[in-house]
């Protein structure tokens, strides 16, 4: 019998776990392939509320936040890298110069689940950010990447400059913060379990076989 499975990924688009994590997911998803039917939903969480338009170099800002030396956020760096290509997600992090504000990226993903395209834009944000290095709080940027994937850029133009969705979006991260979410990625499987982090296919491939056997 096939089982359900609602999943939540609360996620944001510059978090190089939250593209591991995605790729994860997907993969044990193929694995479990007819014996689940699933209900995939993308979740805004913003890394970095509060910052400015122009963004921040990528060096300074981790410096900043984590405390974090050259080599340290060289040496991360590399091993995001290996963990990316494991399951087939590329990282060019020397392409990413800036962390950005990504809260219009937010508000175009909520369109886009309207619009029956969420999971094809996440993709390829995450793509933009990470792989070409693009400045994904562009609205030009938004608009391309927005086009790629099937949607309309006339409409996708209109949703950043009138700030469509931004009641919905601020709604959905206050409400995932009040259930304690703090660290991204989140995936929250039929409005009862969590996982969380960059987990190997194979975890979270054997943490969804146990829910949809108590399905």
């Amino acid at each position: 019998m096939t089982k359900p499975l609602k999943i939540d990924f609360v996620s944001d688009v510059v978090c190089p776990w939250c593209a591991i994590g995605l790729k994860s997911l997907e993969q044990a998803l193929d694995r479990l392939g007819d014996s689940v039917a699933v209900e995939m939903h993308f979740q805004p969480f913003e890394l970095n509320p509060q910052m400015a338009p122009e963004g921040e170099d990528v060096v300074e800002h981790i410096a900043r936040k984590y405390g974090s030396t050259p080599e340290q956020i060289a040496k991360n760096g590399e091993a995001i890298r290996q963990r990316g290509a494991a399951v087939g997600f590329t990282f060019n992090l020397d392409k990413r110069n800036r962390v950005v504000n990504t809260f219009d990226a937010h508000r175009l993903l909520h369109w886009a689940a309207l619009e029956g395209r969420q999971a094809e834009l996440k993709q390829a944000l995450l793509t933009a950010y990470f792989t070409d290095g693009r400045d994904v709080s562009s609205h030009d940027v938004l608009v391309e990447v927005a086009g790629k994937v099937g949607l309309n850029p006339v409409t996708a133009r209109e949703v950043l400059e009138q700030d469509r969705y931004a009641l919905d979006v601020r709604a959905q991260e206050q409400f995932y913060q009040s259930q304690g979410i703090q660290a991204v990625p989140s995936v929250i499987v039929n409005d009862r379990y969590l996982i969380q982090g960059g987990q190997p296919p194979e975890a979270f491939e054997e943490t969804l076989r146990r829910i949809a056997s108590e399905a």
